[in-house]
């Protein structure tokens, strides 16, 4: 073979190092934070190789089609597109949840709203819980997991976040012990619990202000369902409506657990005082320092009359 042949020939192997290279090089561009560890991870995702194995062994060839396969997963990528969408998965509270653009992606603060509502619950054999919002179903999973024999309710006003919702319930062996309901907020429970029987309700709201819309990182503002997101002019909207509608469903001692945004919790502590249904009996701080979970406790009947 001649050298012009020889080269052609180089040219049209491809290896691992000079894939995740590529790779690298494209995320790096498009101004992704830490470009070397999801490159590496896109290709752990489409060579079934670990990170530290991808560097071992950088000389190993790949195939044109997995070639083809991670650089579309990159241009994905670099084009903003977050890496749990393109990877279709999040693990959250240990587990690992199948998320699309129709959910918003889970945070980790929300455990949080898991803790506390175990801890709440761990006496209550018979408890009953209600995720409003559900989404992916990290939330009521996770709960229901913890809490073997309690009763959980998952609300949503979106039929796809439901439809996503249920296959994470289905892989998690828990489909049979969630009920799912779509609908606004809390307007779906009449049809499946009666007054005053609810010992929790959480949620992790839509809270972001009209104002900082176009502050969100465009992973964020791009690709994340505005739905899950879009609290009205003030990021309060969704509050105000759970505090007016929560205590008809919640037994007197029982909890409305809600995540706030940064700098919301103090508005949203004086407006649950404000309805005279609540006491609010703690705030949660997230590992940040940031005020995150507002720990509401319903007052006896009569209250707020």
């Amino acid at each position: 073979m001649s050298a012009q042949g020889l080269g052609i020939a180089a040219a049209s192997i491809h290896t691992i190092g000079a894939l995740l290279a590529d790779a690298e090089g494209n995320l790096k561009e498009a101004g992704i934070e830490q470009p070397a560890l999801e490159a590496a991870w896109l290709l752990e995702y489409v060579l079934e190789l670990s990170p530290l194995m991808q560097r071992v062994k950088p000389e190993c060839q790949v195939t044109a089609a997995e070639w083809v396969r991670v650089q579309a997963l990159v241009a994905r990528r670099a084009n903003r597109e977050p890496l749990q969408y393109v990877l279709g998965t999040q693990e959250f509270c240990g587990r690992e949840f199948r998320v699309t653009p129709a959910v918003l992606i889970p945070r980790p603060e929300s455990a949080l709203l898991v803790d506390e509502t175990v801890h709440r619950c761990k006496e209550n054999l018979a408890a009953t819980v209600v995720d409003v919002g559900t989404g992916s179903g990290c939330l009521a999973v996770s709960v229901a997991a913890a809490l073997p024999t309690a009763r959980v309710l998952a609300i949503d006003v979106s039929p796809e976040a439901l439809a996503v919702a249920r296959i994470n319930m289905v892989q998690h062996g828990l489909d049979g012990r969630i009920e799912c309901f779509c609908g606004d907020l809390l307007a779906p429970l009449s049809e499946g619990l009666s007054a005053n029987q609810g010992d929790v309700i959480l949620s992790n709201p839509p809270y972001i202000a009209e104002i900082d819309w176009m502050t969100l990182q465009p992973e964020v503002r791009c690709f994340e369902p505005r739905l899950a997101l879009a609290g009205g002019r003030d990021g309060m909207d969704l509050y105000r409506r759970l505090l007016q509608q929560a205590p008809a469903y919640l037994k007197p001692g029982g909890v409305l657990l809600m995540e706030v945004g940064a700098g919301q919790a103090a508005s949203v502590c004086r407006q649950a005082e404000e309805t005279g249904w609540f006491r609010v009996y703690d705030v949660l701080r997230d590992e940040g320092g940031i005020d995150r979970v507002v720990c509401c406790e319903r007052k006896g009947d009569g209250a707020g009359l």
